[in-house]
C-alpha cells in the first residue's frame, strides 16, 4: 500500500500521462473520421509534399496518441497503397523513438528512483530489462495494447533505445502488414475505420497474436520473479 501512496505522490506527471494516452486516442480517431470525410480528394491522387506532410501529422498524432496505429495503417494503405508502406515503417519508428525521448525526459528517472526503496520491485523490474528485446517484442506484437502508452511506459522503467527501436519495429510488423493489407483492399475509408471487416484470417491472426504476447509476458514475468526470489534466498 505505501508503495502504491509513494507512486501517486511522487509521479503525478508520469500517471497522469498514462491516463491521457489511454483516453486519447478514442478522441483523436473521431476527428481523423471526420478530417477525412471532409477532405478526401487531396489524399485521393497526393503530391509527395501531400504525402510528407501526411506522414509528418500521423507522427505526431501517433507519438501523442492522438490516433490509434491500427487506425493510421489502415488510412495510409487505403490512399497510398503499397507504395505508401515504407513511409509508414519510418513514420512508426520516428514516433516511436519520439515518444520514447519524450516519456523519458518527463519521468527523469522518478520511477526507477521509486522501484530502489522497494527491493523486491527494483530485482524483478531489473531482471525485466535483461530481457528487454524480447519484453519489448512482445507488448508490440499484442494488438490490444496502446502503442504511445506502451511506449511510455517501456521508456520510464528503462529499456535500453536501441533495443526499444528493432523489437518495436519487428513486434509490430506482423499486424502491421496485415491492416496495410485490408487498408489496400477497401473500398471507403470511413467505413473502414468504423469497421474494419478483418473476416477470419483476421481474427485468427490476432488472437494467435494476443495469446503468443500474453503468454510470452507472463513467462518472462514469472521468470524474473523466480531470479528475483532464488537471489534473495542466496544472499539471506
Amino acid at each position: 500500500m505505501a508503495f502504491f501512496k509513494e507512486l501517486f505522490q511522487q509521479n503525478k506527471s508520469t500517471l497522469l500521462s498514462l491516463v491521457l494516452l489511454t483516453l486519447l486516442p478514442l478522441l483523436g480517431d473521431s476527428i481523423l473520421a471526420w478530417s477525412l470525410h471532409e477532405n478526401q480528394t487531396w489524399l485521393a491522387h497526393p503530391t509527395a509534399w501531400q504525402m510528407l506532410l501526411y506522414f509528418a501529422v500521423v507522427a505526431f498524432t501517433m507519438t501523442f496518441a492522438l490516433t490509434h496505429t491500427t487506425v493510421v495503417v489502415l488510412v495510409t494503405g487505403f490512399y497510398f497503397g503499397w507504395a505508401g508502406f515504407p513511409g509508414m515503417l519510418l513514420t512508426y519508428m520516428v514516433a516511436a523513438y519520439a515518444g520514447y525521448l519524450i516519456a523519458r525526459s518527463l519521468d527523469q528517472g522518478k520511477l526507477i528512483g521509486l522501484l530502489e526503496r522497494f527491493p523486491k520491485a527494483h530485482s524483478v523490474m531489473h531482471e525485466l530489462r535483461q530481457d528487454s528485446w524480447r519484453l519489448v517484442l512482445l507488448t508490440r506484437l499484442s494488438p490490444v495494447l496502446p502503442f504511445a502508452l506502451i511506449t511510455f511506459i517501456l521508456a520510464v522503467v528503462g529499456v535500453p533505445r536501441r533495443q526499444f527501436l528493432t523489437a518495436s519495429v519487428v513486434g509490430m510488423l506482423p499486424r502491421t502488414l496485415f491492416f496495410y493489407w485490408l487498408g489496400t483492399k477497401a473500398q471507403d475509408v470511413l467505413l473502414l475505420i468504423q469497421d474494419p471487416d478483418t473476416g477470419t484470417l483476421g481474427k485468427v491472426l490476432v488472437a494467435v497474436l494476443l495469446a503468443v504476447s500474453v503468454f510470452g509476458l507472463y513467462y518472462l514475468f514469472n521468470r524474473a520473479l523466480k531470479r528475483t526470489l532464488a537471489k534473495s534466498a542466496e544472499n539471506s
